[in-house]
């Protein structure tokens, strides 16, 4: 399957934005951290303060505040978040907005566990959720904006790369753009459309197919390590097997880079050092060694343990 193509519109982009008429404002889903703006601002009754406060303590205590977004609605919300506060961030330093943004899309409903790959048709399969999810990044980060707003072209077919652009009604400085699975055979129109959008327009590389300078190539390498120091991480979701465990790794802007272990039993085991630098992503080989000083038992030992304690799974009666 090949991307969609509606709502498109084609290179070059004029350097201003017609102002859209319609000002629908994206509402995000309500959040626990509502709640202290609920009691601060004296809208609830003492009665529902006190039952507020119990209902957090007892969600706190219960693990219900996941280090790890639990629902794809909530990774959206706390994707919107971490990049409009990313965005004022790097406004306040006077330099071009350049973010990246890492989000784990959501398995097919199809998906069973015995799917070997659960995206066979590779980015081609992922473009039409991807680009749902972009537009609903887009809208909630752009304010006043609305979703029919956001219009969209194709970048390369054959690389399921696309291109989105959501207009601001309050300012064209405002829009926010974003380059959708980006590989080392899109730099050139990147850094056309880096020249296109300006210093002042935010510009989101969304889940990029590449990881450092050298995927560019021998000669292109040093061009691609400037284009990449200039972007940051607005937020990110990512899965990886480190030592043969299911670990997460989170970053938003207010906490930074975030490690979870989720283990056989479905619990995240946070993986944490306070040695540290919470804005710097850590590598395997760190969380290797971490892994193996709060988990010394690997994945298949402790597989080995429960099978001579309980048998094996067709064997038990439970």
């Amino acid at each position: 399957p090949q991307p969609p193509t509606h709502n498109t519109r084609t290179l070059p982009l004029p350097p201003c934005f017609h102002p859209p008429t319609s000002r629908t404002q994206f509402k995000p889903q309500p959040s626990f951290l509502s709640i202290p703006q609920l009691i601060t601002t004296g809208t609830a009754t003492n009665t529902m303060k006190a039952c507020i406060l119990l209902s957090a303590t007892l969600l706190i205590a219960q693990g219900t505040w996941a280090l790890i977004p639990a629902t794809p609605g909530e990774q959206t919300r706390r994707a919107i978040t971490s990049t409009k506060e990313k965005i004022s961030q790097i406004r306040s330093t006077n330099l071009p907005p350049r973010i990246y943004i890492d989000y784990l899309i959501p398995l097919p409903p199809a998906t069973t566990d015995a799917d070997i790959d659960p995206w066979p048709g590779g980015l081609a399969q992922m473009y039409p959720y991807a680009e749902d999810i972009v537009r609903d990044i887009l809208t909630g980060v752009v304010e006043e904006s609305a979703r029919e707003k956001c219009s969209s072209q194709v970048l390369s077919a054959s690389d399921c790369c696309g291109f989105f652009i959501q207009e601001s009604p309050l300012s064209p400085e405002l829009d926010v753009a974003a380059v959708l699975f980006p590989g080392p055979d899109q730099f050139d129109k990147m850094k056309e459309i880096e020249a296109m959008v300006g210093d002042q327009r935010t510009l989101i590389i969304f889940n990029r197919q590449f990881t450092r300078p050298e995927d560019f190539g021998m000669f292109k390498k040093g061009e691609a390590k400037g284009f990449m120091d200039k972007y940051e991480w607005a937020f990110a979701f990512q899965e990886i097997a480190c030592r043969g465990e299911d670990v997460k790794r989170t970053y938003e802007q207010s906490l930074g880079w975030q490690v979870a272990v989720v283990d056989e039993n479905g619990r995240e085991i946070e993986i944490k050092d306070s040695s540290w630098d919470v804005k710097v992503r850590p590598d395997y080989n760190t969380l290797e060694a971490k892994i193996n000083e709060m988990m010394p038992e690997p994945l298949w030992m402790r597989k080995m343990q429960e099978v001579s304690e309980k048998g094996l799974k067709f064997q038990r009666k439970e």
